[in-house]
């Protein structure tokens, strides 16, 4: 985060941009090799499901909004962005972190699913409600996302599974 910071401070990050879906799909892919996708589609984890949700969407842009209010009273835009930050949950990240602490994957997956979903659906009314600013969510793109960061590491994951328990 610290060479984040240093970069952008003294150079033009720009370019970098090309690099957050290639990277991100690289650190999903491999979590997505031993994915039993049985377990995706089965339900029994509601529970987590709900909570991660109800934090997702009930408390996280609460704390964003009261925040942004806080620290940027005098910068509305930069108090919208937190908002709009705080409503749209990551996505490869989450895949890849849970990955990387040996938690459930499956369980992890369908929470970055459901998430972006309703985020997407839900950021233009809070953004109303909470700023009295007008936000559109590009359907499209957020789809787009879901696909490349989930479900093509995913068939890609399988695919390699498959191969290598051939071999």
């Amino acid at each position: 985060m610290v060479a984040g910071i240093l970069v952008g401070a003294f150079a033009n990050p720009e370019p970098l941009k090309a690099l957050i879906i290639p990277l991100t799909f690289l650190m999903v892919y491999p979590m997505m090799i031993n994915l039993q996708v049985q377990k995706v589609l089965s339900g029994g984890d509601y529970k987590v499901q709900l909570l991660t949700q109800l934090i997702n969407f009930a408390v996280i842009p609460f704390f964003a909004f009261g925040m942004g209010k806080l620290f940027f009273a005098d910068r509305p835009l930069v108090a919208l962005g937190l908002l709009l930050a705080s409503l749209l949950p990551t996505s490869g990240m989450t895949i890849s972190w849970t990955g990387f602490a040996k938690g459930n994957i499956s369980a992890a997956i369908k929470m970055t699913v459901v998430g972006l979903l309703l985020g997407s659906i839900a950021t233009p009314f809070y953004a109303k409600l909470l700023m009295g600013a007008v936000v559109e969510i590009p359907l499209a793109s957020v789809f787009k996302q879901i696909v490349i960061i989930v479900f093509l590491p995913m068939i890609l994951g399988l695919v390699t599974r498959f191969i290598l328990l051939q071999s």
